[in-house]
Formats: C-alpha cells, structure tokens, sequence
C-alpha cells in the first residue's frame, strides 16, 4: 500500500478530518485508488493486496481441512496424538513468542 500526501493547498484541519467520500479514478491499471473530495491526498492499494487476500483465504480453506480431517479421526477413534512433536511445537511457540 502507498500512500502520498498531495494536500498542499493549504485545507483546513476541519476539511482534512471530515469523512471522506470517495471517486474511482479513471485510468488506473493493477489497482484500486481512492482521492478525497476535499483535498488532494490520495490512497493507492496495489493488486498485490488482493493476490494476499487470495492466498489467505486459500491458506484458510487447507487449515480447516485439516481441522476437519483430525475431527473425524478423533471421533472414529483413530486419532493418535504425536506428544514428542507437540511438546516440540509447543515450546517452539513460547520461544518465539518471548524473542519477537
């Protein structure tokens, strides 16, 4: 996301702060651009938002597969917890949370 500041105009804190409604510009390729009606500034959100929005969701759809495929094994009773890779994991988890 890129944001450039082009209120040079001399607007009023007021004009800068009120809600701002938006236009679609014409004439911008590979993404989306909103500017303020009452200034100059102006917002531009690449199609790379959107390629990381669809990866996301596509991350989603496998994570609840999975939830889904462990649920059923739980409930059939052929689930088997692996405890050495989740004490593993799980101490991976606190080291990382206390580090960053």
């Amino acid at each position: 996301m890129r944001v450039t500041e082009q209120n040079t105009n001399g607007a009023s804190a007021a004009e800068a702060g009120r809600a701002q409604e938006t236009k679609r510009l014409d004439g911008v390729a590979a993404s989306h651009a909103v500017v303020s009606k009452y200034g100059g500034d102006r917002v531009e959100l690449s199609s790379t938002s959107a390629s990381l929005s669809r990866s996301m969701a596509a991350h989603r759809s496998a994570a609840d597969a999975k939830v889904r495929e462990l649920a059923a094994q739980y409930q059939s009773g052929r689930y088997r917890a692996d405890s050495a890779a989740t004490s593993r994991g799980m101490v991976a988890e606190a080291i990382a949370s206390s580090v960053g």
